[in-house]
């Protein structure tokens, strides 16, 4: 009982192409690289939008707001 051979994994990928066909799993790797690639580019904005540390943003707004206390029931 140890780890699986190169010839396991050989029979694994095999098996996995004839029930998926190489178009389908090439459209599924697309798709895949494709969201990685969003989501980084989305990460990238997002730090983007960020204040520096240390340094306020002073935007020239001013908000009008009340607080109430929570009470815990």
């Amino acid at each position: 009982m140890g780890g699986l051979s190169i010839w396991h994994w050989l029979i694994v990928l095999l098996i996995v192409l004839l029930v998926f066909g190489t178009k389908k799993l090439k459209n599924i790797g697309s798709d895949l690289g494709g969201a990685v690639k969003n989501f980084k580019e989305a990460m990238k904005d997002e730090n983007a939008k960020l204040p520096e540390p240390g340094k306020t943003a002073q935007t020239g707004q001013t908000y009008d707001a009340e607080v109430k206390d929570k009470q815990q029931s």
